[in-house]
């Protein structure tokens, strides 16, 4: 055995003490319990078993369609980087970059589901914003600190902690503390002034019951690849393992906080137009300099237009909005998460996995130019206004920070009861809560012109930690762009029976989750009919039009704002509910080979935006009668074979996707909206394979083959306009993905590994009249390892990604149509992929 893998089978015995191969990827301590099977013993004993093949071909057993990776091969890859695109290789999985680093997120794609359809774990808490379920790719977990990271595609575990999941579930577990003293530093540099620090410190069992700990702090900044504009991001980590005997049970508590400061990346909108964007082998085409025709040089302007003047009233600036330094995300977000086991007695063990989550984060264009005599900075008054920027007078317009402030605190509850009746049936109780107290505020703030020609918020979150930086008018009003809270409460129920039969050579999983889902939503403004626009006032509400009559129902509106209509602010509670099968079955049989199928029904309830924008409707009470939660019903059927020197997999997969919410552009009503559009049918194939022909050369490759079609046209207003989206396929998805890599240990001290992952065409229009091209991305990984000459733990690694400076589109802003005067017609746009980037990275290990 070459000494790197020695190294990480060592360290895996060390870490991992009562995990189970097929077992240490699920979510949930409750589910790893009940995963646990005598064939699945190998990472406890530490040997280089039947398992693995570079850390990246995992062998699997459960009976549903599963990928693991684990820190093996999660170290080849850039420090740093997002487990998300560590995980790209995996079947199924589409993640295009934002930047080469990863703080800037992503765009996930699972089997043709977006992000917010795909359940993101970490020790089995729930990731997805309880809100809109977004995915948020760049506040993740350090990678050096992550054990074991799978996705499950199409499917949750019985005991998954969702109301949103349709597509699959895609989790990570942090790294055990080791029970030795030790720990590392080390430093990171590469392209566009990257520099990363990054420490650990392992306790080792100390005191008289054998606890455990590990701290770890990271600090990270770099200039955006494009443009102007950098990111800032640190972490700090801590976890503390207190084992219970000798029999696996143990109590564990873990603390994360993640910080981001960000400068935004610019993209280019899209067109099907000719004319001077005459590219080949593509109809995609941006309104750009024929030197730059696919814009992927597009970003926000680099110099500020300051303000002119004119008889003392100050004009606003011409490009504020399109200003790097005013285009920002900033982010905090930290959990606390416990873990634990008890056996109650023999053959009945209890688990408890409890957490808290706290979010603050805002994005967007998030500032306006407000006149000093505005209808909102007067309020009840007829005449007056604020003098925003102290020169004396009430003249001007001036720009002010207009956020949109996220504000989460999030308790959740995994717990459950399994019983093993013998050696070979078990059954599982488990029931999940996850609430979340979801506020969605912009008090108004200040921009500082302290530099004329560079200008910055005061801070970063507008108004709401500083009274000083707030804009309030003359009722003493702090302005807001936005005022909501909602509260969402889920309560899950699962029971799951496990039995194997014909000499264990036959297991059979029959399980059944009941969601009970609420959402509580609460709008403080005064919210535009049918619309996602509200008017945050003091303003006198009027109740008849300026011709006369009666507004009805008890609607209004303001003289400012002429005849619109405005629904006065409202509370409202709506719930869903569903019975969710999860069934499976594996059979092994001759040396290393089973198969499997699986069938599993799942839920996404509708997001708060769907649910806000709301109309009145015929009995006078409000809500938004268009969308209904999404459900899909997935098969899967797929063979395995593992030996000692072989991992492979193949699966076939047919999912029947219903009342698809979709946000399409109303004509009739000028704005978004979201509403069913009707059916979809998935179909396709995944299957990897590692080999390892001798000890010192690890091969991998996966392919991905997904068909999709759309069932029914869309339906786009009241007054019948209809997209034509019958037959067409889905958008942002791949219809094929390839992936392989090859690492070689040349001997003790060096290893180098090369891997690609080609990525097919994909729609970016629900109308199919809009196209990007497919893309091929490589990347290298080196290392120099110090242990033959004394330094255990000690290394200098290179990584260069995408080699050959590929360019290509990432995340992809799809529409329904792309063809201007066609129904739904609104421009696409795209995120510019990352250029060719190189890093290097010293440990020091101590």
């Amino acid at each position: 055995m070459t000494n790197r893998k020695r190294v990480f089978w060592a360290t895996t015995a060390l870490f991992t003490g009562f995990l189970a191969a097929g077992a240490a990827s699920a979510q949930s301590s409750g589910t790893t319990a009940a995963e646990a099977t005598e064939v699945d013993t190998v990472v406890v004993t530490g040997q280089r078993g039947p398992r693995d093949i570079d850390g990246l071909a995992v062998a699997e057993t459960v009976a549903k369609t599963r990928n693991t990776i684990n820190q093996e091969f999660i170290s080849t890859q850039a420090a740093g980087q997002t487990i998300l695109q560590t995980l790209n290789l995996t079947p199924g999985l589409s993640f295009t970059n934002a930047d080469p680093y990863g703080s800037s997120g992503g765009n996930i794609r699972l089997r043709g589901f977006d992000g917010n359809r795909v359940s993101l774990t970490f020790d089995g808490i729930p990731l997805n914003d309880t809100g809109n379920y977004a995915t948020y790719t760049n506040q993740q977990l350090d990678p050096e600190l992550i054990e074991r990271a799978s996705v499950n595609t199409g499917t949750t575990d019985v005991d998954s902690p969702t109301a949103s999941a349709t597509g699959g579930t895609i989790n990570y577990m942090t790294r055990r503390p080791a029970r030795e003293f030790g720990g590392w530093g080390q430093a990171s540099f590469g392209d566009f002034d990257y520099r990363r620090f990054m420490f650990l410190m392992d306790t080792g069992e100390f005191g008289p019951w054998g606890t455990s700990a590990w701290f770890a702090a990271s600090f990270q900044d770099y200039d955006k690849f494009k443009g102007l504009g950098d990111l800032d991001k640190q972490q700090y980590n801590a976890r503390i393992y207190q084992p219970l005997g000798d029999n696996g049970d143990f109590v564990a508590l873990s603390g994360h906080y993640n910080e981001n400061r960000n400068n935004n990346y610019n993209g280019p909108s899209l067109r099907t137009a000719t004319g001077f964007c005459d590219v080949a082998q593509t109809i995609v085409c941006v309104d750009a300099v024929e030197t730059d025709p696919r814009g992927w040089e597009i970003d926000f302007d680099t110099t500020y237009t300051a303000p002119t003047f004119r008889t003392g009233v100050a004009d606003n600036d011409t490009n504020g909005t399109g200003f790097y330094g005013l285009r920002v995300n900033p982010s905090n977000t930290g959990n606390i998460r416990g873990n634990s086991r008890f056996t109650l007695m023999d053959g009945l063990v209890l688990t408890v996995d409890p957490s808290f989550q706290y979010v603050l984060a805002n994005g967007g264009t998030q500032q306006a130019v407000l006149s000093e005599t505005d209808a909102l900075l007067r309020g009840s008054f007829a005449a007056g206004g604020v003098d925003l920027n102290g020169d004396g007078d009430t003249l001007d317009r001036v720009r002010v920070m207009t956020p949109s402030n996220t504000n989460t605190h999030r308790y959740g509850l995994n717990t459950s009861l399994i019983w093993d009746l013998n050696d070979d049936h078990r059954l599982r109780a488990a029931y999940a809560l996850d609430w979340g107290r979801h506020r969605q505020y912009g008090q108004y703030g200040f921009v500082n012109f302290d530099d004329p020609s560079n200008p910055r918020f005061v801070d970063w979150f507008g108004g709401r930690n500083d009274e000083a930086n707030r804009v309030v008018n003359l009722d003493g009003y702090n302005l807001q762009s936005r005022d909501r809270k909602s509260i969402a409460s889920l309560n899950q129920f699962s029971l799951e029976y496990r039995g194997q039969f014909m000499d264990d050579a036959l297991t059979v999983n029959i399980g059944i989750r009941a969601p009970f889902f609420e959402r509580e939503l609460n709008q403080y403004c005064y919210s535009r009919n049918s619309s996602s626009s509200v008017r945050c006032t003091t303003e006198t509400p009027l109740t008849t039009f300026t011709g006369g009559g009666a507004i009805p129902f008890g609607d209004v509106r303001f003289a400012s704002q002429g005849n619109t209509v405005f629904i006065a602010p409202y509370s409202r509670t709506v719930k869903y509910d569903d019975i969710l099968p999860n069934l499976g079955a594996t059979y092994r049989f001759g040396e290393g080979h089973s198969v499997y199928g699986s069938y599993a029904e799942s839920l996404s309830a509708p997001r708060t935006d769907s649910l806000y924008i709301v109309r009145r409707l015929a009995d006078g009470s409000v809500g938004n009668p268009n969308v209904v939660p999404e459900e899909t019903q997935t098969f899967d059927i797929g063979y395995r074979y593992t030996s000692s020197t072989l991992v492979a997999s193949v699966a076939g997969f047919r999912t029947n996707y219903d009342n698809r919410i979709v946000n399409t552009f109303d004509e009739d009503l000028a704005t978004f909206v979201d509403r069913n559009v009707g059916s979809v049918e998935l179909q396709g194939i995944e299957a990897s394979v590692g080999w390892s022909p001798v000890e010192a050369l690890s091969l991998y490759a996966s392919a991905s083959f997904l068909d999709s079609e759309l069932q029914d046209d869309y339906v786009l207003n009241s007054g019948g306009a209809i997209a034509a989206t019958a037959g067409k396929e889905l958008v942002e998805t791949p219809d094929m993905m390839f992936s392989a890599r090859a690492s070689y240990e040349f001997n003790e001290m060096f290893s180098a590994g090369v891997q690609a992952k080609y990525t097919g065409e994909r729609w970016i229009t629900d109308v199919n009249d809009l196209r990007d091209d497919a893309f091929t991305i490589v990347d290298l990984d080196a290392r120099v390892d110090f242990a033959p000459m004394g330094y255990e733990g000690t290394y200098l690694q290179f990584n260069v990604t995408n080699v050959f400076d590929e360019e290509y589109y990432g995340g992809l802003g799809t529409r329904t149509s792309a063809t201007p005067g066609q129904p739904g017609y609104s421009r696409p746009f795209a995120q510019i992929g990352a250029p060719r980037t190189w890093m290097a990275t010293l440990r020091m290990a101590y």
